[in-house]
């Protein structure tokens, strides 16, 4: 491999014999035949040894493939291709007048990547982004293309999948007619005004909403909140509207945020929170994010403000967001509706990853499950205590892959025998 390969945050140096840029489903399929190892790299977005491949393994970039995005207006369905990226597939759907069901807060994420982990965005009845997957394209360790549907009993193992299973190099997905979005932003929300059931209300109020908090002082920073058009302008008597446009983290520019003071546009440009002309360049960040049942949440986060003294020195932003349950074996949402708690800290390891275990430890209690594509310190152990169908993708790993030919170091762990 010519040249250091790192993720987007650049702390994690991937020690790939080689990286490898195929430029056609036929060379992809005689690359992953003839290789001993291979992981797919995807946008970069992990903050982990998720993508690793191992020094005798290859790093697979499906950038190079023809980057399809072949939308059916009778069925509503999209056909996009393994490289895809979410900004990329939304602008093309809405030029057909679809939609997806709901984004992430970062459009630039690759879309097989992004449902492999778990990713979402936010909404009490929007589950993962996974959810909007019907059918799932993979090339397998002989170099065999599969294809495995939702009428199909191990369709539950295959779209969460950590890349275990084989290269994904297209997904089906399910759309919508397309639709507008406002955004509005409160401030100075209290801990104490989400008691006594008010937390459920709250996060119902928009199609999305999020809290973001420095956890300097009790309670958020920030509400965000995303309304669809089509549906009733709520109040807010919770906090009060921002008076100029924000940026989730304090200090930084608002500028590459998406529109606000609830100004409508189509729902591609106000899901996430940051534009798609926007490039993030590699972050000076890293990211932890917890997912536990949404019954937990003030307890949860009660349990965090009572450690915010050691949280706030080494965090950027704490986002807390809902998420529907699922049915994806490995989903982080799997078989619950959810709350998330999502944490950008500093870019300091050494400081993070303390904090990081004393954040799990306030977070045991609650079943909390980590995004499998974030910095977390959970051991293997506990993680498969979390997933009751574990055992059912573990059988269909072995049946796809009997060599672990795309299980590195990271999904060896994971799905290791009790």
């Amino acid at each position: 491999m010519n040249g250091t390969v790192t993720n987007w945050a650049g702390n994690i140096t991937y020690a790939a014999k080689e990286l490898h840029r195929p430029g056609s489903l036929a060379a992809l399929r005689a690359l992953v035949r003839d290789s001993a190892r291979v992981r797919v790299l995807g946008s970069g977005h992990s903050f982990n040894e998720i993508a690793e491949p191992g020094p005798e393994g290859v790093l697979l970039s499906l950038a190079g493939l023809p980057q399809e995005v072949d939308v059916d207006t009778a069925a509503r369905t999209v056909r996009v291709g393994g490289g895809v990226r979410y900004a990329e597939l939304a602008r093309r759907v809405h030029g057909e007048g679809l939609a997806l069901h709901n984004m992430a807060s970062l459009p630039h994420i690759s879309v097989a990547g992004s449902v492999a982990t778990g990713t979402h965005g936010s909404g009490v009845l929007n589950g993962p982004l996974s959810v909007s997957v019907r059918e799932v394209e993979l090339v397998t360790a002989d170099g065999s293309v599969v294809t495995i549907g939702r009428d199909e009993e191990r369709f539950g193992g295959a779209v969460t999948s950590l890349g275990a299973l084989g290269v994904v190099t297209a997904l089906t997905l399910d759309l919508e007619p397309a639709f507008e979005v406002e955004q509005h932003v409160f401030t100075e929300l209290p801990l104490s005004g989400l008691d006594s059931g008010a937390f459920e209300t709250v996060m119902a109020t928009g199609y999305s909403v999020s809290l973001f908090t420095d956890w300097r002082e009790p309670g958020f920073r920030q509400v965000w909140l995303k309304r669809r058009t089509d549906q009733p302008l709520p109040a807010f008597p919770w906090a009060a509207p921002a008076t100029e446009k924000m940026h989730p983290v304090p200090g930084m520019p608002a500028v590459n945020c998406t529109e606000q003071f609830g100004v409508p546009g189509p729902w591609h440009q106000r899901l996430p929170h940051f534009r798609a002309e926007f490039v993030p360049s590699s972050g000076a960040e890293l990211q932890s994010e917890y997912l536990l049942p949404r019954g937990h949440a003030v307890r949860m986060l009660h349990a965090l403000d009572a450690i915010r003294e050691t949280v706030a020195p080494v965090l950027q932003i704490c986002e807390v967001r809902t998420v529907a349950g699922d049915d994806q074996w490995l989903s982080p949402s799997c078989g619950r509706d959810t709350v998330a708690v999502h944490f950008t800290w500093v870019e300091d390891s050494e400081a993070v990853l303390p904090v990081v275990r004393r954040v799990e430890e306030a977070l045991e209690p609650f079943e909390a499950r980590p995004h499998w594509g974030k910095v977390f310190t959970v051991p293997a152990p506990v993680l498969r205590g979390l997933y009751p169908r574990l055992g059912d993708f573990r059988g269909l790993a072995l049946e796809l892959d009997p060599e672990g030919k795309f299980a590195n170091a990271f999904v060896r762990e994971v799905l290791a025998p009790a």
